[in-house]
């Protein structure tokens, strides 16, 4: 069997099998899809360890990322174990490739006194009534507030927040479902929009549009938000502060920043952010960290 045939019953085993998220499964299909390529569509018992190395080194040279590499590293090993599983290989290629180590990055955070104005400077703009406006502040305040991914904003219907208590539930990673809170900025947000601009938004949509009306957050034309418009929106507000390639991860990354500042714990935290490994949520320890050590050297008189 060539690869790509086996790469696509390999992936549909991702998806259908191990329920794997369908950006995990897009981007298992474009390493695979890339591997195959590389290799001119060899069959599956052609390719060893040495042919799995030149494939990992031309990504290299054309100047792929760190992180990128050890994903295609991941995706090839994963594969090639499957293969030796369902009888494909009789030895596995892949079991002695090495991923280069991950270069730690510390995300990109806003202060406080930045972020809380920035929200303001929002908030103003949606108190004129516009519909978007109003979508995109309660966006921002519930990225923010709540501590969520793109994805899982993206996917919240209108039953999953509890307005009164002031929680939602979302879809994470591995299709974990987690209940997280929000504030009374975001609550207050969130009302605005459900009363003046998701109205607004859903009338726009066109009569042959099969939109699911539970949606909580609508683009322009009445339909789903998707996570491109929501990066938009975050791009346009935090540029300013934080660079042109700021994202909604910007604001879970302060977001996690700033609870631990305030005193929150770690393992609270964690349960928020809803990551599988506390090990993930130390890096925001690492951010803390830093700022506090350039607090002492700016402030110490013998620093």
């Amino acid at each position: 069997m060539r690869i790509e045939q086996a790469a696509a019953t390999y992936t549909a085993h991702l998806a259908d099998v191990r329920r794997l998220s369908p950006a995990t499964v897009r981007a298992y299909r474009a390493d695979l899809a890339d591997l195959a390529a590389a290799c001119d569509d060899a069959e599956l018992a052609d390719v060893d360890l040495e042919v799995l190395r030149e494939w990992l080194w031309l990504a290299t040279r054309r100047g792929d990322a760190r992180s990128t590499i050890a994903r295609r590293t991941s995706s090839a090993r994963g594969f090639f174990a499957w293969a030796v599983e369902e009888g494909l290989l009789d030895a596995d290629p892949g079991i002695r490739l090495v991923a280069p180590k991950r270069g730690r990055t510390l995300p990109k955070v806003a202060t406080t006194d930045a972020l809380s104005g920035l929200l303001d400077a929002s908030a103003s703009a949606a108190a004129e009534g516009d519909p978007v406006a109003l979508r995109d502040h309660a966006i921002l305040e519930l990225l923010y507030g709540a501590a969520i991914r793109v994805s899982e904003l993206c996917g919240l219907d209108i039953g999953d927040v509890d307005r009164e208590r002031r929680t939602a539930r979302v879809l994470g990673k591995g299709s974990k479902e987690r209940t997280v809170p929000f504030g009374g900025s975001a609550a207050r947000a969130l009302d605005a929009y459900l009363v003046r601009g998701r109205p607004a938004l859903l009338a726009r949509r066109s009569e042959s549009d099969r939109v699911a009306p539970s949606a909580m957050f609508l683009g322009a034309r009445g339909a789903r938000l998707g996570p491109r418009a929501v990066y938009d929106v975050v791009s346009r507000v935090l540029g300013p502060e934080l660079g042109a390639a700021v994202g909604p991860h910007a604001l879970r990354h302060s977001a996690a920043t700033h609870l631990l500042d305030g005193g929150a714990d770690l393992r609270a935290v964690q349960e928020i952010l809803g990551h599988a490994s506390l090990g993930t949520t130390q890096i925001y320890t690492h951010v803390s960290s830093e700022r506090l050590t350039a607090t002492y050297r700016l402030a110490h008189p013998r620093a």
